[in-house]
């Protein structure tokens, strides 16, 4: 009898390590299938997450337009996603900039959480009661306690203490012109990645990218903007910023100049 229940713990230890590392696929309406890191699909689980579910993209516009019933859970995966796309292209362009995998995750976190502190009818709650971004990093805080999510961040290389304050930052927005420099999640030689999620320089970032694509697809209108024509020409250049000519790494996008011409 011992000896059986030696061999189902064993079993059910080698079932529970490999669960840690088993991606997901999410069938998505905009971006197809799309395969999910297994600390996103602990995050998807929980219970804070999920509410997202109730809470509808544009609030009660459903109303005048019936096809558009998406809501926020659907558009955090997709910024997640996007986020990710955008990392990971840059990492095989250049590799010069070091971005590792941790770094990655961190971002695709934070797009994924972004929207957690929405309440009832979206930005109308944010304006009446608590602002959504503020709202955003009390309900992550709030679900890493009760869901003890630190320790499977451990589990896939991430160091609570420093990434925690990076992901949070990343939620909050850093506006990357300002000098000098004050973020602390990462250095300045990383400020590239701030741009990613919620981008304060310039608000091209992932998250519009996906509600403009996911918007005018339930509401039944054309959209003409092609996000992954930024995908295919995202570089990181150094760029002059303040008044003391700081170069700084942004994201940058090639210029049409033969239309402004």
């Amino acid at each position: 009898m011992l000896d059986e229940l030696n061999i189902l713990s064993s079993l059910y230890s080698n079932i529970k390590y490999t669960l840690l590392y088993f991606f997901k696929i999410f069938n998505d309406s905009i971006h197809g299938h799309i395969e999910v890191h297994p600390l996103l699909v602990k995050i998807i689980d929980t219970l804070e997450f999920q509410r997202l579910r109730n809470i509808k993209q544009l609030g009660a516009g459903y109303w005048v337009y019936p096809g558009a019933s998406h809501n926020r859970f659907e558009h955090s995966i997709g910024v997640a996603y996007l986020a990710g796309r955008l990392i990971k292209s840059l990492q095989e362009k250049q590799p010069e900039l070091k971005i590792t995998d941790g770094d990655k995750l961190c971002v695709q976190i934070a797009g994924l959480c972004h929207d957690l502190g929405h309440g009832p009818f979206s930005h109308l709650f944010d304006i009446m009661f608590i602002p959504e971004i503020r709202g955003s990093v009390e309900m992550f805080q709030h679900m890493l306690e009760t869901n003890e999510l630190r320790e499977d961040m451990k589990v896939y290389g991430l160091n609570p203490d420093e990434d925690l304050l990076f992901i949070t930052e990343l939620i909050q927005g850093v506006n990357t012109s300002d000098t000098p420099w004050t973020a602390r999640g990462r250095t300045e030689e990383k400020s590239f990645l701030y741009e990613i999620v919620a981008n304060k320089r310039n608000g091209i970032d992932v998250d519009k990218w996906d509600y403009f694509a996911r918007d005018c697809h339930h509401l039944g209108l054309s959209n003409s903007f092609d996000h992954q024509r930024l995908l295919k020409f995202a570089r990181v250049c150094e760029v002059e910023v303040g008044e003391e000519k700081v170069r700084r790494p942004f994201i940058c996008f090639r210029d049409k100049c033969d239309i402004i011409k």
